[in-house]
């Protein structure tokens, strides 16, 4: 075993310690929690969804994916999703884009990796959809976190959309959806002001009729 490997399991048995030295019971309550919170973030590791928010195990209910997309033929954060808001009963859904994204700068560009730009292409497709607005900006970076915050806000929109979402509003379930930017170098999230709780609030945010 490599030494990088070791210090992993050391660093576990070190964290069960500490933890029922805080808490003893510290285990034993995870296993009756139920998480309020879903987090739909970037699989980017600077991005910890518990650390960002000063969360406790067992209090956010994550899915992670490069440049935190809502596709809808994913099947796998569909069933996540699924999951979130019809057995767990989550009252509130997180979108977290960070500045800085790799998944967003290579959707910026004409570069091609392979197999992941099946994945960015639904990234460019949000550059096509905001095209005017990205042109612009003239200065790069600018344009890079504004790109940033249009595909949370797509994100958004796209989740918003879901069956399930719309099943759950049209139910009376309590759901709330909420679009952020997290910012790596300084460790703080800017709300983008675009919140949806209900199906009339999807309609007034994105202007449909």
């Amino acid at each position: 075993m490599s030494s990088f490997y070791e210090k992993l399991l050391a660093n576990n048995r070190d964290w069960v310690a500490e933890s029922l030295k805080t808490d003893p019971e510290f285990f034993g309550k995870l296993t009756k929690k139920s998480p309020p919170l879903f987090w739909i973030g970037c699989a980017d590791a600077r991005v910890p969804a518990n650390e960002i928010i000063g969360a406790q195990p067992g209090e956010v209910f994550v899915h992670r994916n490069i440049a935190n997309m809502v596709v809808h033929t994913d099947m796998n954060m569909l069933s996540v999703l699924d999951y979130a808001v019809n057995t767990l009963k989550v009252e509130h859904i997180i979108i977290c884009g960070h500045y800085g994204c790799g998944g967003v700068k290579v959707a910026m560009s004409d570069q091609r990796l392979g197999l992941i730009d099946n994945w960015i292409k639904h990234i460019r497709d949000v550059a096509r959809f905001h095209k005017l607005e990205l042109s612009e900006l003239k200065v790069e970076t600018e344009r890079y976190d504004r790109f940033v915050e249009l595909n949370v806000h797509e994100q958004v929109r796209n989740l918003g959309n879901t069956s399930i979402i719309q099943a759950a509003w049209k139910n009376n379930q309590k759901v709330s959806i909420y679009g952020w930017a997290y910012t790596v170098e300084n460790g703080l999230v800017k709300d983008l002001d675009i919140t949806l709780s209900s199906n009339d609030d999807f309609k007034k945010v994105f202007c449909l009729d």
